[in-house]
């Protein structure tokens, strides 16, 4: 029988390569959770290197969420919950799950290849070896699911696959007991010219969340109440257009024009992205 369990804070880590999704994941799901009134802060965590190997450690790139019905001030020290869409997402972050922690891993991230690039030795496979005893453990064949959601679209294998991240993300909805229209709505604006895309998108977050709801091993879902916060107007404001906004604010008051020389690449052009609106 499923039931409801009442958290008081949770710290969520989406971890994956550059190209599975993870700030986008991590983005909607931020979202979903500002607009029922909880308190947050994130931390978008980039590869140090530039199109570093896919399936290595220097590619691994990362999302942390906390989320209270207190108020929070930071994005939490430990994670209670770690999504590694790989093994090197587990490898890189495994260290930051707290003991008894959960963590969901996408079993197709964890084939031969993947367990050599990420430099586990011959034979090793985390998985299988109880050397995650100490962690609460989801095995869920994401890309697979992704797949078998996806049979009746006319769509490439690599396309079908840009869908997983919304497959996780419809398990976690379910896990934390959320609606998903606000990423359905999101899904329409982002590519109500592309339909093909947005089905496919839409198809497979719907299966993520019934996955969830199907599966007999889950039978315990969260729930975080609004936070307790005086009344007023909030903004949800991200570090990139912080800047953004302290540099238009410091041009204007030194009555001084501004000029920002900088490379545009990922996490920094948001920077730019936000000033060329001003």
């Amino acid at each position: 029988m499923e039931k409801l369990e009442q958290l008081q804070d949770v710290v969520i880590k989406f971890a994956g390569d550059s190209g599975d999704g993870m700030q986008l994941t991590g983005n909607q799901f931020t979202n979903n959770t500002a607009l029922l009134g909880i308190d947050l802060a994130t931390f978008p965590d980039f590869p140090a290197e530039i199109r570093a190997p896919i399936g290595t450690l220097p590619g691994v790139s990362g999302f942390q969420l906390r989320f209270s019905s207190d108020r929070v001030f930071t994005p939490g020290d430990e994670c209670d919950v770690l999504v590694a869409m790989n093994a090197a997402a587990l490898k890189v972050n495994l260290k930051s799950l707290k003991k008894g922690g959960k963590i969901i891993a996408n079993i197709d991230g964890f084939d031969n290849k993947n367990l050599r690039l990420a430099n586990y030795p011959d034979g090793i496979n985390p998985l299988e070896d109880n050397s995650l005893s100490d962690f609460e453990v989801f095995k869920i064949d994401v890309t697979k699911l992704t797949r078998e959601s996806l049979k009746d679209f006319t769509m490439g294998t690599k396309e079908k696959d840009r869908a997983k991240n919304m497959f996780v993300l419809g398990f976690l909805y379910w896990m934390y007991n959320r609606s998903m229209e606000n990423t359905m709505n999101f899904l329409k604006e982002k590519f109500s010219k592309t339909p093909d895309i947005l089905n496919s998108n839409i198809k497979v977050l719907q299966a993520g969340y019934n996955y969830g709801d199907t599966t007999e091993t889950f039978t315990t879902r969260y729930s975080v109440e609004k936070a307790r916060m005086e009344p007023g107007a909030y903004r949800s404001v991200m570090g990139n257009q912080a800047l953004a906004y302290g540099l238009i604010a410091a041009s204007r008051k030194s009555g001084l024009p501004m000029f920002l020389g900088t490379y545009p690449i990922t996490p920094a052009s948001d920077i730019l992205h936000e000033l060329s609106r001003h």
